[in-house]
């Protein structure tokens, strides 16, 4: 059963919430009336991953909460960028019948579900909508990293017994999980033994954006920006006076959009990404972007009024006038503690709201303005200072290797010993091998090369002239075996064919692909097919 022992503490966490270890794992009380509420955290999601196995945390979430099936319990689990959440609501016997089973599964996983698991979330995949900020990571980051939750979840196709295995054992560990639980003592009956491990580092941020800010074109039919801020409560309190701004100038005034906000969510140890969003119909694209632009411009500018700063103020302390505010802040307070972010006290955070002047807030938004990556509908965003995100390669491509005229679009498929290019009129894509994130290999001979730049080339033997599978060989061989997943035959219908041959362009005669990866209108485009956030049972 579970043996509880005082936990060292790195800070006081203030008389609302205590410290504590539960079988070796790091644990945190505070009491709040009804229901039990209580979370197990692991520092680990899909920016651990690599391309060609992200979905791997996901599927270890979903095998441990098999065998709980059908209930009346609120329970789930989610997987995030950095961490995976294991949540329950219930009596204390519900919230300790919960627990154990995760951790029991966690240490005997029903493998024999494996295959039925990686069907039910490429199903669960093929249901969700891309949310507004899809696109953000994949250029911000590339395809890796923290740009990996714009991405499908590859590792559905062809994850092993061995590989979900060794997954398991080494990142959800006693040493790497933190548990959170609203009341002031222990559940009875607690039995939380994991294995031994180390708590797991945070992924180091990658770039695939050689100057910001920076904008791409997008098809959300709004304006989506995100940007990198040091993590303060400065920072937050900038977010919500942007969050109001937004909401004001765009709704309130312009009446362009419904939706007018801003999120600032922590990113690791020391930076967060702060987003705001703005819809508009087609007709109103334009007066949204400039409004947009011009609201960030003003608080850029320093032009924040008092009274924007102490309404954000007022509302981050109305929070403290709540009864059972330590429980409210346990999941936050929990999520530091593992990824090991300091954790304020109630007092040191109001001191800090207290001290954070207009000359504060001016400073965040040139940060973020620095930082920003803007999407767009239709036109780009050069005339506001931002800088258009790269649309091709900079890698120069090897001048050996043989080429591959298209019988579609008058583009040309250089296959090298050491990368692939696609040459076209206006401009050229290279993925190099050894930066090659994911191989999909198709079994009639289609291959799919996504670079860790997140760059994508569809190599497709039906699309160019004399590329024969002694060509797509070479590919196979010098691409890591790591970064290959090979994929179950197509239909028919969905290998792509020209219309005919030697006419023109042409257009293909079917669009249909493979659910792995988004259908785009051009091979060399960046790609992305995953709701971004987090990914839930």
């Amino acid at each position: 059963m579970s043996q509880e022992t005082s936990g060292p503490t790195t800070a006081d966490p203030g008389p609302d919430i205590r410290e504590t270890e539960v079988d070796g794992i790091r644990t945190v009380l505070a009491a709040a009336p009804g229901p039990v509420t209580a979370g197990l955290l692991f520092r680990v999601g899909v920016a651990d991953e690599t391309l060609a196995t992200t979905g791997i945390t996901h599927l270890v979430e979903h095998l441990a909460l098999h065998r709980h099936g059908l209930s009346d319990l609120h329970f789930n689990g989610t997987t995030a960028a950095t961490y995976t959440h294991f949540h329950v609501t219930g009596t204390p016997e519900e919230v300790t019948a919960y627990l154990n089973g995760v951790c029991a599964a966690l240490c005997d996983l029903p493998l024999d579900r494996l295959e039925t698991e990686r069907e039910i979330l490429r199903t669960e995949a093929a249901g969700h909508s891309l949310g507004p900020n899809h696109q953000l990571p994949l250029w911000r980051y590339g395809a890796q990293g923290y740009g990996l939750s714009s991405f499908g979840e590859h590792g559905t196709w062809h994850l092993t017994a061995e590989a979900v295995s060794d997954w398991t054992r080494t990142r959800f560990t006693r040493d790497n999980a933190v548990l959170w639980i609203t009341a002031d003592t222990l559940p009875e009956g607690l039995d939380l033994t994991l294995p031994p491990g180390t708590s797991q580092p945070l992924p180091a941020p990658t770039s695939a954006l050689p100057v910001t800010p920076a904008y791409i074109n997008g098809d959300s039919g709004g304006v989506v920006l995100d940007g990198i801020v040091r993590r303060s409560t400065a920072a937050t309190l900038f977010t919500e006076v942007l969050s109001r701004a937004l909401y004001t100038d765009l709704r309130q005034k312009g009446g362009y959009s419904y939706v007018a906000d801003a999120d600032y969510s922590p990113r690791d140890h020391d930076f967060a990404t702060i987003t705001a969003i703005a819809d508009a119909l087609p007709k109103k694209q334009d007066a949204v972007v400039g409004g947009f632009i011009d609201t960030l411009a003003r608080l850029r500018t320093g032009a924040i009024e008092q009274s924007e700063l102490d309404a954000a103020r007022t509302k981050f302390l109305k929070r403290y006038d709540t009864p059972d505010v330590g429980a409210a802040r346990l999941p936050s307070y929990a999520l530091n503690l593992l990824t090991g972010h300091r954790n304020l006290t109630p007092d040191e955070h109001r001191a800090e709201l207290a001290a954070v002047t207009l000359g504060d807030l001016h400073e965040v938004a040139r940060e973020l303005h620095s930082t920003a990556l803007l999407q767009v509908p239709g036109r780009g965003a050069d005339w506001a200072g931002f800088t258009e995100a790269p649309q091709w390669s900079t890698d120069t491509p090897s001048h050996r290797g043989s080429r591959h005229r298209s019988w579609e679009d008058g583009s040309t498929l250089v296959v090298s010993p050491e990368s692939v290019t696609r040459e076209t009129p206006s401009g050229r894509v290279t993925v190099r091998y050894d930066a090659c994130a994911a191989l999909l290999v198709h079994p009639d001979g289609g291959r799919w090369l996504t670079g860790l730049d997140g760059f994508q080339i569809r190599v497709e033997p039906n699309l160019h002239r004399g590329l024969t599978p002694d060509r797509t060989a070479v590919i196979d061989a010098a691409v890591p075996p790591s970064a290959i997943i090979r994929m179950p035959p197509r239909d028919p219908d969905r290998i792509p064919r020209p219309e005919q041959h030697g006419k023109g362009t042409g257009v293909l005669r079917t669009t249909g692909i493979a659910t792995a990866v988004r259908v785009l209108t051009a091979p060399w485009q960046r790609v992305r097919n995953r709701l971004n956030g987090t990914r839930s049972r």
